[in-house]
């Protein structure tokens, strides 16, 4: 006699939803409508002949056989996603896809993907360039890099370091930047988050200061490249333009740097965290964002302090 399919789409709404208490929510996790959320979840109540919530207007609240389901259902969810990664990763090869976006790709990641390699030549590394969310389930994505509070429901993170904004420019404007208030007298490039020149500023004491707006660009790694090129003075964290700085090519020319509320995280489904090659990625990428944090690049050219605080 055969056995009847598992309906593992209403499985996995019930486990969202259980985990949320939130239709909503889980609908925004699994990148589907509340409708079909709740659909899934009825459609499951009625193969169990079971109500699996207490419908409150406001809010869900699991019923005695909801919360006999539940801890069952994600141990099996776990067991699962171990097996196929122990199937998927027996002989530690396969291709590794990061998702990060262009700054962090191109200016931090990129110069120092050649000791990854280096360390792991078993493991092809994909990297791909993207700003939006992405959905762990239907995408073919590993791991991905993002900016944040590190506030990402249903996800796994860890922090590489926090966002810091400080003026950075080429040869052309440096020795013109002797004091923060200088600032004024040299075109700004702007990205298309325009509070960050305005985050300085005001740690500055120049909130009020009547700016020389220059180039708009969508991209901070662009910005910076254009400051390096002559084009007017960028702003960005020097936490991620090591390289540019100790090479010489940028610079900055003041020791005042403003952290934000943001920083740059690792970001990826809790299933996967121990698969061999996120592992692998994980723990290097951490001891990269480490070891540059501890050893900060020796900022080449005449440096000024700036006159305020």
């Amino acid at each position: 006699m055969a056995r009847t399919p598992l309906p593992l789409n209403a499985l996995r709404a019930f486990e969202a939803a259980a985990r949320q208490l939130s239709f909503t929510r889980a609908a925004e996790e699994l990148h589907v409508t509340q409708a079909a959320v709740s659909h899934q979840v009825k459609a499951l109540e009625k193969r169990l002949g079971v109500v699996l919530f207490r419908r409150l207007p406001r809010s869900l609240l699991l019923t005695d056989e909801g919360q006999a389901l539940l801890p069952e259902l994600r141990d099996a969810f776990e067991r699962l996603a171990r097996a196929l990664d122990r199937v998927g990763n027996q002989s530690g090869q396969g291709a590794l896809t990061v998702s990060s976006f262009t700054t962090f790709s191109l200016a931090w990641l990129v110069p120092r993907l050649p000791r990854f390699q280096a360390l792991h030549p078993e493991i092809e590394v994909r990297l791909m360039s993207s700003q939006r969310l992405i959905d762990f389930a239907r995408e073919d994505i590993d791991i991905a890099v993002r900016n944040g509070d590190g506030n990402w429901p249903g996800l796994a993170t860890t922090k590489l370091f926090d966002e810091d904004l400080t003026p950075l420019c080429g040869r052309r404007y440096r020795d013109r930047l002797r004091k923060h208030e200088d600032v004024a007298k040299v075109p700004l490039l702007d990205t298309m988050r325009d509070s960050e020149w305005a985050i300085w500023l005001k740690a500055a004491g120049l909130g009020r200061i009547a700016r020389s707006r220059g180039a708009e660009f969508d991209s901070t790694k662009i910005a910076v490249q254009a400051a390096i090129d002559g084009l007017g003075v960028a702003i960005g964290s020097p936490s991620l333009f090591a390289e540019d700085i100790a090479a010489g090519r940028l610079f900055q020319p003041f020791d005042l740097t403003v952290k934000t509320n943001r920083g740059y995280w690792l970001v990826y489904p809790e299933p996967a965290a121990e698969r061999r090659k996120i592992r692998a990625f994980r723990d290097w990428i951490v001891a990269e964002a480490q070891a540059s944090e501890s050893a900060p690049p020796k900022r080449v050219g005449k440096m000024f302090a700036g006159s305020r605080a």
